[in-house]
């Protein structure tokens, strides 16, 4: 962890450390109902364009937001990096380098979402041509992309402001952000869409006032915990030491987003192959794992921040404790989520689409779904585990191992089993993931924290990277 040497340490940041469930599910349960907004937000956007009545803008409205959710989930880095660092500095009792990795983590998404302005008739270029659909759905989307592309610095500061609250065990403000950024624009959709009649212009705006809000509402709540002790210097800020750290761990963060969605692409690619009723058959099932990851994601979050201070006060026990805490909610978590699918997964299918073939074809799957959330458990949990440690490096090559076996399985056993081969294939990547990083965890917990059962309050190991 970089932290700049003229900051000697303070218990004005920080509390006595100690893991326990409370703290757990104290950041668990807000962040699963902060998560939970995001889809509300999207289905918002799709019933407005809906009630409009014409299937080529509702058709570009789904490209472009394809377009966005591939780049923001790219982008995602700058939310998951800052946590991390910011709950070792937190852990560290450094507070000035607190709001240092915040004006790091601000100065950096707001030159990254400026740069997505200048390069969006790029970015809209790519994403037809992967896409390829008709003319007017093509028009529709571009008009969507390149006005929603001016909420980009909004939106990244907004995963800076994220990351920096999630970092300091603010979950319940995290919450609160989330519900302005995503109501707001629920609410101004709905209002310049609908009732004033814009449109998908009017949907895009309201994208833009609601990631504007809740950046305003963010930095505000920020700045008013700004006191002149705490405030980094300027070179405090633009240490270089600090900047190649934080752009590290966000490329390696990056490099593994990217392979978790080339993973899910690849396997609605070879899905496709099987005709079009299995290609909605599990489109829909993933949208079910997909909403039900959003409560494991909640889990992770807690396993980011915690292991995060953890790593920073060189608590060794309680990093341990963190590990074992995530990893039994997350299971819980997890059982419950599949027992759900399991139970409740053919009304869940009934509801989700009226097409007689579809449903017979998800029914034969849905076993495959009900298992996504066990198998995948662990890694969500060590992926907030590694994040939180910044542990990116190792985070990374675990991730391409698991995608290469994903390729070489899905390619396999596709032609001899079928859509159960591709499946089996999906479950064997998102086991690997996460045991991966379980088998690597003693290698990279001992370069952190030395050999012994914890480490000395004093010592100033350096986090593996």
């Amino acid at each position: 962890m970089t932290i700049s040497r003229s900051e000697p340490a303070t218990d004005e940041v920080g509390e006595p450390f100690e893991v326990n469930h409370r703290k757990v599910l104290a950041i668990t349960l807000p962040m699963t109902l902060a998560f939970l907004t995001t889809p509300l937000l999207g289905m918002t956007d799709i019933a407005v364009i809906g009630r409009i009545g014409d299937a080529e803008t509702l058709g570009g409205l789904v490209v472009g937001a394809l377009v966005f959710d591939f780049v923001f989930a790219v982008c995602n880095f700058l939310r998951a990096g800052t946590t991390g660092l910011t709950a070792q500095a937190l852990g560290a009792r450094r507070p000035r380098e607190v709001e240092a990795v915040f004006f790091r983590a601000a100065i950096l998404s707001l030159a990254i979402g400026l740069g997505l302005i200048v390069a969006e008739p790029l970015l809209m270029h790519l994403g037809l041509l992967a896409i390829a659909p008709g003319p007017n759905v093509a028009e529709a989307a571009s008009t969507y992309v390149f006005v929603r592309m001016f909420s980009a610095p909004f939106a990244l500061t907004n995963y800076a402001i994220l990351g920096s609250v999630l970092g300091r065990g603010r979950s319940g403000l995290a919450l609160v952000l989330q519900i302005v950024v995503n109501g707001t624009n629920i609410a101004l959709s709905i209002l310049f869409g609908l009732v004033l009649g814009w449109g998908i212009t009017g949907v895009a705006l309201g994208t833009i006032c609601g990631e504007a809000a809740g950046c305003l509402a963010g930095l505000v709540v920020l700045a008013r915990g700004f006191s002149a002790g705490r405030l980094p210097r300027l070179e405090e800020v633009f240490d270089w030491g600090g900047f190649r750290q934080m752009l590290g761990v966000n490329r390696d963060i990056m490099i593994r987003s990217f392979c978790l969605l080339a993973g899910f692409t690849l396997f609605t690619r070879l899905g496709a192959g099987f005709g079009p009723v299995t290609l909605a058959a599990n489109g829909l099932l993933m949208t079910i794992f997909m909403t039900g990851s959003y409560f494991l994601d909640g889990v992770a979050t807690a396993s980011e921040q915690l292991a995060g201070v953890a790593v920073g006060a060189r608590r060794r026990l309680a990093f341990d404790r963190t590990v074992s805490l995530t990893s039994l909610w997350g299971g819980f978590i997890a059982a419950a989520l599949a027992a759900i699918i399991l139970i409740g997964g053919e009304a869940l299918i009934d509801f989700l689409t009226t097409d007689p073939d579809v449903r017979a074809a998800a029914r034969i799957f849905l076993p495959w779904a009900a298992a996504t959330p066990i198998v995948g458990a662990l890694a969500f949990v060590m992926d907030g585990i590694y994040i939180g440690a910044t542990w990116s490096r190792a985070m990374r090559d675990m991730m391409i191992l698991s995608l290469l076996v994903f390729v070489a399985l899905g390619y396999a056993l596709t032609p001899v089993f079928g859509n159960h081969g591709l499946w089996l294939a999906l479950e064997v990547f998102l086991g690997l993931r996460g045991a991966s990083l379980l088998a690597v965890l003693p290698r990279q917990r001992g370069r952190t924290f030395g050999p012994g059962p914890g480490a000395p309050a004093g010592t100033h190991s350096t986090p593996a990277t």
